[in-house]
Parts: C-alpha cells; sequence; structure tokens
C-alpha cells in the first residue's frame, strides 16, 4: 500500500527531522516545523469545530501557511478546498455557495474577492487571514488559530476519510466542477510522479507552480514524500525564478509554455548560471518545437513535455524528443478508442483512456459529470492522441478543440506548429474554429509576433503555411495580438479566441458586403440614356 500525505510528512519527520523541507524567502522550514505547525492548526481548527469532511477554503498565494494548511486538513479529516487566486468575487461567490466551507483561511492581499460573500454562507468569524486583523478588516488573524489552550493530541487518525481536497477544474466552459481526490488516489499519484518523472537523491527543487492548481499541488506532495528540498516562490517571475536556480543551485523545474518564453526573454537580456539544471519540463498546453529548442540551447538542460490533468497525474512520463509527445512507462493502463468506444490501430488517433489507482474519484455532487468521464473504470481524458515509435504517444488536439471542415478533421496543434515554422518573427500561435454554414467550420488563426515586426509579415505567413500543409488546414484568417488570451493555468484560452474570431470574421464580410454593394450601386450608377438600353446583369436582379 502507498503512503498517503500525512503519512509521508510524518515518515520524514522520524527519520530526518531537522532536514530542510523547503526554504521560502531565505527562510528554512525544516520537516519537524512543518509537521509541529500542522498539527497546532489542526487543533485550532478541530477547537472550531471543523471535522472530518468538513470544507476548509485555502485562499493564499504560494507560501508556508498554505502548505501548513494542507497538513492539517490531512491530519484532521477535513477537505481541503484551494481557490484559485486570480478569481474575483463574481467568480468565487457561486464556488463558496457550493462548498459552505466550515471555515476560510486566506491572505490579506486575496481578501477583498471574498469580504462581500454573505454571512449567511461564511460567518465572519470563521475567517482567518494571514497579514491581517479583524479590528481592521472584520476578519480573524491567522495567530489566533494557534491559540490553543492544552497540548492534548487529536484523536482523528489520518486516513480515517475519503475525500482530501477539491480541486477546482480550469472552468474554460460552463461552472467550474470540484475534483475529488483522496488520501489513496494522492497517494498513487504521488508514487507514480516520483518513479515515472525521475526525481534523483541529488534534486534541488524550485517551485513556481500555484500550490492551488494540480500540478503545484501534487509537485509539492511529491517532493515532500521523496525528500527533496525545493525553493517556494509565492508566485511567477520570470527574473526571480532564474536567479532562484542560479543561487540555490535547483536542477529540475517545470512551468508552463508561456512561462518559458517568458524565461528564455529574461536569460537571454541576463544571462545567470544554469548549469545545475538537469531537467526542465513543461505542461498544461502544447508547447512549440522552436520553443523547446531554444530553451534547451539557453538552459543547457533539455525542456520536455509532460502529460496531466487535473483528474489524473502521474500516469505518462514526459518525452524524449521535441515535439508534443509523451511516454507510456511500463504497467500504465491506456487506451486510445474511436467514437464507438473500440480500440484505434497504431498511427491512428483515438481519445486517450486511463486506468489506475491515481485517477480522481468523481466530480464532488455531480454524478452526471462523473459518469459522462468515468466509465466502467476508465478516465475519458478528451485528449485525442497515436501512438508512435515504441512507448511515444503524440497529443493531436483536445477532442472539443479538433476543428471539422468539410467534413475533415483538423489538428489546431497542427497548423499551429506550422504557423511558428513558417517565419522567424511568428512567437506564439493559437488556431480555432469558427462556424461556417456550407463547411461546417472554418480554420482562424492568431499570432503573437516579435517586437517591431511590421502586419504587412501575415502574407508571407500564410504563403508560407500554405507550402507546408494542405490548402483546406491553411487559417483562411490571420490576426495579430501583442498577447494570447490565457485562463488561470496559463492555458491560451480558445473560448476567448474563438468569440475574437467570430467578430473578426462578422465584421470582414460586413466589409466585403458593404465594399459589394457599393460597386453595386456605382456600376448601375450610368447615364440616363445607357442606363435605359443597358440590361441589368443576373447578380444586380437577384439582389
Amino acid at each position: 500500500m502507498k503512503v498517503t500525505p500525512a503519512g509521508a510528512l510524518l515518515h520524514q519527520v522520524q527519520s530526518r527531522p531537522k532536514s530542510a523541507a523547503f526554504v521560502f524567502h531565505e527562510e528554512v522550514w525544516t520537516y519537524e516545523r512543518l509537521a509541529v505547525e500542522a498539527e497546532s492548526l489542526a487543533r485550532g481548527l478541530a477547537l472550531r469545530g471543523v471535522g472530518p469532511g468538513d470544507r476548509v477554503a485555502l485562499h493564499m498565494m504560494n507560501r508556508p501557511e498554505m502548505i501548513v494548511a494542507y497538513y492539517a486538513c490531512f491530519r484532521l479529516g477535513a477537505i481541503a478546498a484551494p481557490l484559485r487566486t486570480a478569481f474575483k468575487f463574481a467568480e468565487l461567490a457561486p464556488i463558496l455557495r457550493r462548498l459552505r466551507p466550515a471555515l476560510y483561511l486566506g491572505e490579506m492581499s486575496l481578501y477583498d474577492n471574498v469580504a462581500p460573500l454573505d454571512a449567511s454562507i461564511l460567518a465572519l468569524d470563521k475567517r482567518f487571514v494571514v497579514n491581517g486583523t479583524f479590528e481592521d478588516h472584520g476578519v480573524q488573524p491567522w495567530e489566533a488559530l494557534f491559540d490553543v489552550p492544552g497540548n492534548e493530541n487529536l484523536s482523528v487518525s489520518p486516513g480515517s476519510y475519503k475525500p482530501a481536497v477539491l480541486i477546482i477544474t480550469s472552468g474554460t466552459t460552463g461552472q467550474p466542477k470540484f475534483v475529488v481526490h483522496t488520501p489513496t488516489t494522492l497517494a498513487e499519484s504521488t508514487d507514480l510522479l516520483i518513479r515515472n518523472w525521475g526525481l534523483s537523491d541529488d534534486d534541488i527543487m524550485i517551485e513556481p507552480l500555484p500550490l492551488a492548481h494540480m500540478g503545484g499541488f501534487l509537485t509539492l506532495l511529491s517532493f515532500i514524500q521523496f525528500g527533496a528540498p525545493f525553493v517556494l516562490l509565492e508566485n511567477f517571475d520570470a527574473d526571480i525564478v532564474l536567479d532562484t536556480i542560479e543561487r540555490h543551485r535547483c536542477t529540475w523545474l517545470a512551468g508552463f509554455p508561456a512561462q518559458y518564453a517568458a524565461m528564455l526573454g529574461c536569460q537571454l537580456a541576463r544571462p545567470r548560471n544554469l548549469k545545475s539544471l538537469r531537467i526542465c519540463l513543461t505542461g498544461a498546453d502544447t508547447c512549440p518545437i522552436d520553443l523547446q529548442e531554444r530553451v534547451t540551447a539557453t538552459f543547457g538542460a533539455p525542456l520536455y513535455n509532460v502529460w496531466g490533468a487535473t483528474e489524473v497525474m502521474g500516469s505518462l512520463t514526459f518525452g524524449l524528443r521535441p515535439g508534443p509527445v509523451v511516454r507510456v512507462p511500463k504497467g500504465a493502463r491506456i487506451r486510445l478508442v474511436d467514437a464507438k468506444g473500440a480500440d484505434v490501430g497504431d498511427g491512428e488517433v483515438g481519445e486517450l483512456l486511463i486506468r489506475g489507482g491515481n485517477v480522481f474519484d468523481g466530480y464532488w455532487n455531480d454524478p452526471k459529470a462523473t459518469g459522462e468521464s468515468l466509465r466502467a473504470g476508465w478516465y475519458h481524458t478528451g485528449d485525442l492522441m497515436r501512438r508512435g515509435e515504441g512507448d511515444e504517444l503524440w497529443f493531436v488536439s483536445r477532442k472539443k478543440d479538433i476543428i471539422i471542415r468539410g467534413g475533415t478533421n483538423i489538428s489546431p496543434v497542427e497548423v499551429e506548429q506550422a504557423l511558428v515554422a513558417s517565419h522567424p518573427a511568428v512567437r506564439e500561435a493559437a488556431v480555432v474554429g469558427i462556424p461556417d454554414a456550407v463547411l461546417g467550420q472554418r480554420v482562424f488563426g492568431f499570432v503573437r509576433l516579435a517586437d517591431g515586426t511590421k502586419d504587412t509579415v501575415v502574407s508571407e505567413i500564410l504563403g508560407n503555411v500554405a507550402t507546408r500543409l494542405a490548402s483546406y488546414k491553411v487559417p483562411e484568417g490571420l490576426e495579430i495580438l501583442d498577447e494570447l488570451p490565457r485562463n488561470a493555468l496559463s492555458k491560451v484560452d480558445r473560448n476567448a479566441l474563438q468569440a475574437m474570431a467570430a467578430k473578426t470574421d462578422k465584421a470582414d464580410r460586413a466589409d466585403k458586403a458593404d465594399k459589394a454593394g457599393r460597386a453595386l450601386i456605382e456600376a448601375m450608377a450610368l447615364p440616363p440614356k445607357q442606363a435605359e438600353t443597358r440590361p441589368l446583369s443576373r447578380a444586380a436582379r437577384i439582389g
């Protein structure tokens, strides 16, 4: 049986209590200190009526208190419910109404986005914040939770509960869902991540990923279970990440493609010594091959793709060459299936299905969504992939993002890669499908160009793409953006792009119709005698 997160911390305390678990703002936190703080907080939560199954809302940037709160919830049997730090009140209010948390643990800089919440949903005396006081802001100070009389131990034993955490999905469509992970699914996930991602005893990690998201949360648990010391960063800042790697000689870095693009620019502008890095991993969104190659060359460490989802992580490991490729470790239970659920052949595209003890337990209070994603023990990821050489899997597209033009499937990833490769000025590209009454969908693209590039390069880009792709895959429109819109996970927000594309397409059609109408009026504006003897064209009569 795999070790649970609470059991992993206990093991580290028993075997190496004075060793560094992590560093934050140059302050060292040992395993012993982390465990003592988590135990004290658990007692404070219990004193205020929090017990197994109660939800505790965690609303902080990356900081030690967030880690302490996670392990206190594990210790007590409460359910940790991290909130997205980027969300505003309008987004958080419905989430908190659904959660009905027994307690709120936050920080003052974020509290304004929770403060207006009705006290019937979250009582004022159940709100605690770091760096704040009740007198000034109507909330309790974090320190009050540790003012607990007596030193009696908690009677709750770790692992005696089921849900351990509720992680919010990205919410790109519809109402965000709460993904349920239990001590068991987390134990399996961390074990797989440690084995399949190749952590080493000599590794010094860096953690810029948000702890409220599955990627940051699970890597945190894995680092502590494995005993790999890490440097915790409050949030992502490209310069700070690079400075930290140089100062602490970090060996292992994970981030999103957009973050690597930012770090690449900062490193070229002010080089740091990154020789300690042995591997860089990226996920959450497709990473352009050109970016992978440039980061690898500049950082001196390979940048590989990994795959994961809030619902399941650790099943697959990183690919070993540029491109949207990952690998299937020995023993992993996966399938690629067609629309009817039949397994596809080698080289054919199918939806990725995963089975295993690391798969999430379902969506909290949402049996319909759970039934749609978990069928006969298999999690339907919604990602389309094809098998490559050996143990390789190549990502093709999200099932919902595939563009169907005239009955033919088009992978946005393929077109995006062609756009980036078509011209050295193209830094990023994104492609979406827009509705068409005849074809079903048409291809529309967006690009971010290098600074100083003139708009006239668009025709050259499209011309070059036309030599790389079949004509039906070439975007029929291409718009330049200063930045591609992204969601809270730094993924390209395709919904926003589709709305922008539809608006641009509508404006273009209206402009073309207007020009055609003006041309028709000008053609009909003839001298009286000519107008009497010249018959109208068919187009004019129909118009």
